[in-house]
């Protein structure tokens, strides 16, 4: 039971219930929000004089200034209103209290690099554009505990990326993400340097395994938010009757995502590229689902997870995604489409956004990645013309 504190005295306090009753009248008053519940001091009449009034008035304004600062404490824990309240606390935080937060959307780097390229960097930025009030979290296996993610940082992209109040930097430590799912056995069992698809197989436990334990949405590197996804549980369409792990969602502790991690450590076979990845999703969603064909721009759902139209993310498909890097007459409007999916493995000849091309790319880094064309991209270029004429 709450219990109020009532000052009686200067020195002396006394805890009582929550309702203070003096001469038959009701004195308290209740303020409450989120956890903490505030109750007035319960003031009695002082006979001896105006001078311990006065003490026991400074005593009120000093425990008001403590309960209010409580108050905004609890509030800067919010979800909703968390990234309002601390632009620097936010480098203190942990992985676990900024994922229990709860809606994160994830980004995985497996490979060592520590610089995010300029398209990492626009899928981050655009992300956290489009959900503004839900932590937007880039993991990166090459990071560790003691590397120093300052605003300072030699890493532009860092510097970019770390100074968007609800974009979080941590490193990726699998042994850490797979403890209490079905991968771990695997992890332990494996032997990374003799994995032929390694960086890719990784990615795909790893991003299971975190959107099981804390809910939320994964998203590729090479993904550009342009709109929010309404959906909560869903996989993405990248055709009829398949499905990619590119980008999907569900809350924590989802079974479709329980069943998925076993059937990675059951069917598994590192040799084959995407066995672990988008034909694990598709073979686990046709076990319990009758997938069709799509007509238009519909969505299917089946046992309370919605199948997205290959329009929502991969409106231009893998084989023909160099029309990225060219010039449109006229630019598609993608008003079917939630994100775009740049099809970055397969760009093997390192097609890449140049300013004033007027490629598609360099339209969709200015609408929706605005800063790091700016400063990845038109900055980086002049910084290296300054080098060369600097050069000469």
């Amino acid at each position: 039971m709450l219990q109020t504190v009532c000052v009686s005295s200067p020195g002396s306090w006394a805890l009582r219930e929550p309702d203070c009753h003096h001469d038959g009248k009701q004195a308290s008053r209740k303020c409450g929000f989120v956890r903490t519940i505030i109750q007035h001091p319960c003031l009695r009449h002082d006979p001896k004089g105006p001078g311990k009034a006065r003490m026991l008035k400074k005593i009120q304004i000093c425990l008001c200034f403590f309960f209010v600062s409580g108050i905004l404490y609890e509030i800067s824990l919010l979800a909703g209103c968390f990234f309002s309240y601390m632009p620097m606390s936010k480098h203190f935080l942990t992985p676990e209290q900024v994922l229990n937060l709860g809606k994160s959307i994830i980004f995985l780097e497996t490979t060592e690099r520590l610089e995010p390229p300029p398209l990492v960097s626009c899928s981050v930025e655009s992300a956290a554009r489009i959900y503004q009030d839900r932590p937007i979290i880039l993991f990166m296996k090459g990071l560790t505990n003691n590397t120093a993610l300052d605003l300072n940082s030699s890493y532009a992209a860092f510097s970019l990326l770390s100074s968007m109040k609800n974009v979080f930097i941590f490193p990726l430590q699998m042994e850490t993400v797979f403890q209490g799912t079905p991968l771990l056995q695997w992890y332990n069992q494996v032997v990374p340097e003799q994995e032929k698809n390694w960086v890719h197989v990784s990615s795909d436990a790893s991003r299971l395994a975190l959107i099981w334990k804390y809910g939320g949405i994964y998203m590729d590197t090479d993904v550009i938010s342009i709109r929010p996804i309404p959906e909560e549980s869903f996989l993405a369409a990248q055709k009829s009757q398949f499905s990619s792990n590119g980008i999907f969602g569900f809350p924590a502790h989802h079974k479709f995502i329980w069943d998925c991690m076993e059937n990675f450590v059951l069917k598994y076979n590192g040799n084959i590229w995407g066995n672990q990845g988008p034909f694990l999703m598709t073979r686990m969603l046709k076990a319990i689902c009758n997938l069709t064909d799509f007509k238009g721009t519909e969505d299917h759902s089946c046992q309370n997870i919605s199948f997205l139209n290959p329009q929502r993310f991969y409106p231009i498909p893998y084989p023909a995604w160099g029309r990225y890097y060219r010039v449109w007459d006229k630019s598609p409007n993608f008003n079917h489409s939630y994100a775009l999916h740049l099809w970055n493995f397969m760009n093997h000849n390192r097609k890449a956004v140049v300013a004033g091309s007027n490629t598609l790319a360099e339209k969709l880094y200015k609408a929706y990645c605005p800063t790091t064309y700016e400063d990845l991209i038109q900055n980086a270029e002049l910084r290296d013309f300054t080098r060369s004429e600097n050069a000469t």
